[in-house]
């Protein structure tokens, strides 16, 4: 069978990284005056959630060197729902390999599973919180704040998700879910959310904002009456930083690695347009005929949850995964069909093979063929030779390479260099 030449090509972004993110850091929680909200020997919660967020061990450090400028003890806790198997130490590895450990932080880390109810919402709906959080004297939580891969609202993934999901581990997680489906995500979220504010005492919020680049834009820290107004701020920005595939339609769309550090759903939803999970919204373009992703990255610790987007994969990537890690993740959000496994085979041509006989009555060396690292980094990506004029069309593209033919190893897989 015959393939595209693919040709490399960039996508100039205009961002404005954070270059010193600890003063930044530094500079925002300032703003706040912690010393006028936590005293001296008060203990002090932090979050640190499940996702790959840019400069996060850096971040989450900095800020308990500022408090311990105050004379304040913090303590980092692990904020993710059921991912890590739904496990104290699951959870634990999970920031570890994100370099937030007990010695990079100075800090303990304290994970648990163990929940206490601290209220109930307007709609009944039983508010949990994790149980070393509810005994601090102090809560601060972190996240990044970005579009949800599932649904579309004025506040999506952010401080308020983490306090409702993160902080609720998996015995929130799975109620929530099932609650989803009644009331939709963001009453939910915003309701759980406002109690907490209500009853626990967050110290501030520390938002986060990463550009195309997958860098640090926004660093804001942010008064707690103030963290569900300010949240919907950010999401506008945010959206306007989401990195996209600017091709449409897509035959074939290659994809190196998927993993929960990079999406929720291994794959951002927000970028493939594609779901399987009926109630979740999706964007309609661009319209991919196949996805066929390569690999499970190492970070994902074995989650392959939403491997059910793809159309094709590979054995490596099954033999990877975790399945209880998996089905807790999919089982807990209430999604059995994200983790349903497509076809898979032994080698990538093999797979290529099958794809390119599945888009149509399409000559295989002219079909619009996309190859990305993963959904989060789309600086740099391949496209096929029959694309080139659209690309060069396209004001923030730069053509970066000539036209070569797919390179394989010896065992039929792809060469990739990203």
């Amino acid at each position: 069978m015959k393939y595209p030449s693919m040709v490399r090509i960039k996508q100039n972004f205009n961002t404005n990284s954070i270059l010193d993110i600890p003063e930044r850091v530094r500079f925002e929680i300032a703003k706040i005056k912690p010393h006028e909200i936590i005293a001296p020997g008060n203990s002090v919660a932090i979050t640190a959630g499940s996702r790959g967020i840019a400069n996060i061990a850096t971040i989450l450090a900095e800020v308990v060197s500022e408090l311990k400028k105050i004379g304040a003890k913090p303590f980092i806790v692990p904020a993710m729902g059921s991912h890590g198997g739904a496990t104290d130490a699951g959870q634990k590895k999970i920031i570890e390999h994100y370099g937030i450990t007990e010695a990079a932080m100075d800090a303990p880390i304290k994970s648990s599973m163990e929940v206490v109810q601290i209220g109930t919402t307007s709609d009944g709906v039983p508010v949990l919180m994790d149980k070393n959080a509810s005994q601090a004297d102090h809560i601060i939580v972190v996240n990044r704040v970005k579009p949800h891969t599932d649904f579309k609202a004025e506040i999506e993934s952010g401080l308020v998700k983490i306090m409702a999901i993160g902080l609720g581990k998996q015995k929130a997680a799975d109620h929530y879910h099932n609650v989803f489906m009644r009331l939709g995500h963001y009453q939910v979220l915003t309701s759980v959310a406002r109690e907490i504010i209500k009853q626990c005492p967050i110290a501030f919020g520390l938002a986060l904002v990463e550009n195309q680049k997958d860098e640090t834009e926004i660093i804001q820290a942010i008064p707690a009456t103030k963290i569900e107004e300010t949240e919907r701020e950010l999401l506008i920005k945010a959206k306007d930083f989401l990195p996209r595939i600017p091709f449409d339609p897509i035959d074939i769309l290659i994809v190196d690695e998927m993993g929960k550090d990079i999406s929720g759903t291994g794959m951002d939803q927000n970028v493939i347009a594609r779901t399987v999970i009926p109630y979740h919204q999706v964007p309609t373009k661009p319209k991919i005929t196949r996805i066929f992703i390569r690999d499970l990255s190492p970070g994902s610790e074995g989650n392959a949850t939403a491997i059910g987007n793809a159309d094709f994969t590979t054995k490596r990537l099954v033999d990877k995964i975790d399945r209880h890690a998996t089905y807790m993740n999919a089982i807990t959000s209430s999604c059995p069909e994200a983790v349903r496994i497509p076809p898979y085979y032994d080698s990538d041509r093999e797979v290529i093979e099958a794809a390119l006989k599945t888009i149509g009555d399409i000559e295989p060396e002219k079909a619009r063929i996309v190859h990305i690292l993963n959904t989060l980094k789309l600086e740099k990506m391949l496209i096929s030779e029959v694309m080139l004029p659209e690309a060069e069309q396209i004001d923030n593209i730069s053509i970066t390479g000539s036209a070569n033919q797919m390179k394989f190893d010896a065992t039929g897989n792809l060469i990739s260099d990203f």
